[in-house]
């Protein structure tokens, strides 16, 4: 199942309700004990015993605050000897400082050295930077963090750091992941989720699991052939840069497609790599295609400005990419409000050419927009990828790095997504798909235990065993294949 992700007000209407209906105390004692069994397994990871280490605590005058005194009384009962500054005294949580202290946690006016910090500064209703006091603490650790909720002076919905902002190692999240956490991702660090009992609405924003992703992958069946797996055409490439034909083809070689056909001016490059590659100069020579990738690499000439004219008058399911997204921007009416499902792609300049403005602060809110007035999915690029559908829903990729910034990257995501589509993916799934296994490609390549540089071509060639790897996921958690056309319905 995919992971949904809420809004600070979303979570704030299901805590309320919950705590109407509990003993006051409680939620908060639930996630206090979650923090600190996640801060003693920490503790573990990082030094190797609980018992005999250093904790230090950053409490602020929220509830956040609280959950953080509680579990210092809780890590105090397991031997780690505890400190806390107040940054507000007057409101500190008055029952949560009393269990510190009573438990043997200590009260002072800086931290020293310590194994862990817990930051429990401010919660999801802060916003803006951390206040200059609680800023100067901060620029002193150097001992990995633990955020409570999420890191302080990072915003709750949109992720914006604007200012000085805690950067953790672990944040420890109650009741429902936040967008914070798919959207800032560095300042998070690993998020750990505790339940706390809410009962939540449902989420326009969704995260992929490898699971569902591994389960939904289209794969043939029986009375397969190469023409019912999805033949997927690819407009790219020119004499400038032929390697981005040659990437884009590559992605949509490896994800999966029964037939590539490629038309451009780097046809002898393309089938110098890849002699499976049916080729021609013109379109109109490209022969019958399910999906179209368009744009990397391709110019926006006159000549390149036909062509892509020519592909969007086909009633056929199409990404545009790089030089198509820039004339797109110059001749909008060749893509909005067209019928035929399309996919646009932007980096977060291409996003400001085509609607006038960058997508900060709130990238999910500025992809919906954007969706929306042209009646197209949009995918837009970053660490965190954001899909969003003309309907409003939105699904996150955080790639859990960043070895996939790197040149032609995009390329070969635009030929995974090709694939998708011609396979019967609508482009909201084949988008979202294929930007998990492009960065899962990325990890890989980049190679492990430590990982190091790489560049297009290697994640190019570690597609398939990304796909292998979510495949394998979803088979061991016993869910079945996904239909070979891959159609979801959603």
């Amino acid at each position: 199942m995919s992971v949904p992700y809420f809004t600070a007000d979303e979570i704030r209407a299901a805590e309320a309700k919950l705590f109407a209906r509990v003993a006051a105390g409680v939620p908060m004692r639930r996630a206090s004990w979650g923090l600190a069994a996640a801060v003693a397994l920490e503790l573990r990871r990082l030094t190797g015993a609980i018992a005999g280490t250093r904790a230090g605590l950053l409490i602020g005058s929220g509830d956040n605050g609280g959950d953080a005194l509680w579990a210092g009384a809780f890590l105090c009962r397991r031997g780690v000897a505890v400190e806390a500054v107040l940054l507000n005294p007057d409101r500190a949580h008055k029952a949560g400082l009393q269990a510190l202290v009573q438990a043997g946690g200590r009260v002072v006016t800086r931290l020293s050295d310590n194994d862990i910090v817990v930051d429990g500064i401010v919660g999801i209703s802060g916003k803006g930077p951390l206040r200059p006091e609680a800023a100067l603490h901060v620029a002193k650790i150097t001992a990995p963090i633990v955020a409570v909720d999420l890191p302080s002076g990072v915003d709750p919905d949109t992720g914006e750091v604007s200012g000085p902002a805690v950067r953790a190692t672990l944040t420890v999240t109650f009741g429902g992941y936040k967008r914070v956490h798919a959207l800032a991702p560095r300042h998070c660090g690993r998020v750990v989720l505790v339940g706390i009992g809410l009962d939540l609405p449902h989420s326009d924003v969704e995260v992929l699991t490898d699971r569902e992703v591994g389960a939904r992958w289209p794969v043939p069946e029986a009375a397969d052939d190469k023409y019912t797996q999805g033949v997927v055409g690819v407009a790219a490439g020119s004499a400038v840069y032929p390697g981005a034909a040659v990437l884009s083809v590559g992605g949509a070689v490896a994800a999966r497609s029964g037939m590539v056909r490629y038309t451009g001016t780097a046809h002898e490059q393309v089938l110098a790599r890849y002699p499976e590659v049916i080729a021609a100069e013109k379109i109109g020579e490209a022969g019958r295609v399910q999906a179209w990738v368009a744009g990397p690499g391709f110019g926006t000439g006159r000549h390149e400005a036909k062509t892509l004219a020519a592909i969007l008058d086909q009633d056929v399911a199409t990404v545009l990419d790089a030089d198509a997204l820039t004339m797109a921007a110059k001749s909008p009416e060749l893509v909005r409000g067209r019928q035929t499902p399309t996919l646009l792609t932007p980096h977060a300049g291409e996003f400001a050419r085509l609607t006038g403005s960058a997508p900060d602060p709130d990238r999910i809110g500025a992809a919906q927009q954007f969706a929306a007035d042209w009646g197209a999915t949009v995918l837009l690029k970053g660490r965190s990828t954001i899909i969003a559908r003309p309907d409003g829903r939105v699904r996150v990729c955080e790639a859990g790095s960043s070895w996939a910034a790197t040149a032609g990257s995009g390329d070969v995501l635009s030929g995974i997504i090709g694939a998708l589509l011609a396979s019967g993916l609508e482009p909201f799934d084949a988008a979202a798909m294929g930007a998990h296994v492009h960065a899962r490609a990325a990890f890989i390549a980049a190679g492990s235990p430590v990982p190091a540089p790489i560049s297009a071509s290697l994640l190019r060639d570690a597609i398939r065993p990304a796909i292998s790897s979510v495949r394998a996921a979803a088979q061991h958690s016993g869910v079945a294949d996904a239909a070979h056309t891959g159609k979801t319905g959603s």
